[in-house]
């Protein structure tokens, strides 16, 4: 059978073409239990299972819903593994991921740049338990070699990572991990899988938040890890005796939303490299971070590992926390809020956001400066856009700011964010 190009998998993957009362959607089935017809069904059932047998039915909603396995399967297949589980949120893949991996006197080694919930999860909670980790700078891998220890169990890290979209060089790890033999998870939230697989390059767990761009629509909380059928069996029988799973209403609005990620997602990754280089070349922004521009650190590793850069440009403004409030408030397109991977824009300041409780010099300390804005774009006109960042940035600065000479020539940004 000839493979079917990614835009064909994302509608038909997963969902068998004949299904309940010919409904072209899967169902979603809200129930809590499914009842046996006799004893020898029960049985056969037990039988079944205490073998490790697949079955086609359900006994308990905890351990299973036919609306959630139809998610998984999709899931499982775009990131090009043999199986996905699916959880209530994000954090929850992440958290039962690593608490299936990891035990008294383990060790792992992860990278710096990353959501904060993660790194809090590790360095904190599980340090708790007897879990020891190691944080090493994203992108130095030997220093990330150099930690390995002979306890260490797995390592973790993001590509593109949150919130200065740093690149993991996968190959790299992942021959790491081999030579040591230590498991790797990697979040690619960012990514997705139309801009990186991660598993075709030898990674054993790939974790997304499919609240973000897997549901793209702001309506959903979710997560899931993808795997093999022997790795990803025993998070699942975790995630059953915690009791984090999806629930099927859920399930079915993720189910809606990724028939429709390859085209969401190629409005992202146009949209937001045009962001990214109007920025780029903006006298009020210090610094753009986006993978596609050269100057990014891993420019290189993701231009040969990825196939489009994602919908998120992270920035710093030549200002303090007070001016980038005041640019903050002129935008009329994207909402100040926190999430990503939205159908609608949503800008995040993300010393307020995520480290308000942290000074600025506390801030400043792990990389986070008081100026720096993570914008997720959505699928709103580019024009439009890079029209609205444009007036708040003329409106939120000084006009000396806005005006550079260079090559003997003013500079001034035009609302489509041409240099004119």
């Amino acid at each position: 059978m000839i493979q079917p190009n990614f835009s064909t998998q994302v509608v038909h993957a997963g969902e068998p073409r004949v299904k309940p009362h010919q409904a072209i959607t899967t169902p979603i089935f809200p129930t809590s239990t499914y009842p046996f017809q006799n004893t020898r069904e029960l049985i056969d059932y037990m039988e079944a299972h205490l073998w490790g047998d697949e079955t086609n039915r359900e006994e308990y909603g905890r351990y299973g819903n036919p609306t959630v396995a139809a998610a998984e399967v999709k899931l499982a297949e775009l990131d090009g593994g043999e199986a996905a589980c699916l959880f209530s949120s994000g954090m929850a893949a992440v958290t039962t991921t690593l608490l299936s991996l990891l035990s008294a006197g383990s060790h792992v080694v992860m990278t710096d740049d990353c959501y904060r919930r993660t790194r809090q999860f590790v360095t904190q909670f599980l340090a708790r338990y007897g879990v020891d980790s190691t944080v090493v700078a994203m992108g130095d891998y030997d220093a990330l070699e150099a930690a390995i220890r002979p306890n260490t169990k797995l390592i973790l890290s993001e590509s593109p990572t949150n919130p200065y979209l740093r690149v993991l060089d996968l190959e790299q790890v992942v021959a790491i991990a081999k030579k040591h033999n230590l498991k790797t998870v990697i979040d690619s939230t960012f990514a997705t899988p139309i801009n990186q697989r991660p598993l075709q390059f030898g990674v054993d767990f790939v974790i997304h938040s499919a609240t973000k761009y897997l549901g793209g629509h702001n309506d959903l909380l979710a997560g899931v890890v993808i795997g093999s059928n022997y790795l990803v069996s025993a998070i699942r029988d975790l995630r059953g005796l915690l009791g984090d799973m999806c629930d099927p209403h859920t399930a079915y609005l993720l189910l809606r939303g990724l028939k429709t990620l390859e085209l969401r997602m190629q409005r992202h990754n146009e949209t937001a490299e045009r962001i990214a280089q109007f920025l780029a070349q903006h006298p009020a922004v210090r610094r753009v971070y986006y993978p596609s521009l050269p100057d990014h650190p891993d420019h290189g590793v993701a231009a040969s590992q990825m196939t489009g850069f994602g919908g998120v440009v992270s920035f710093e403004l030549e200002t303090d926390l007070a001016g980038m409030c005041r640019f903050l408030d002129q935008l009329r397109i994207p909402y100040l809020a926190a999430s990503l991977g939205g159908v609608e824009s949503l800008v995040q300041p993300v010393a307020i956001i995520s480290y308000y409780e942290l000074s600025s010099e506390e801030r400043a300390e792990i990389g986070i400066s008081d100026s720096l804005v993570r914008l997720s774009v959505g699928i709103e006109a580019a024009d439009d856009l890079l029209a609205d960042l444009a007036q708040a940035l003329r409106q939120a600065f000084d006009s000396e700011i806005l005006v550079r000479t260079a090559n003997g020539s003013s500079w001034t940004a035009s609302p489509t964010g041409q240099q004119v």
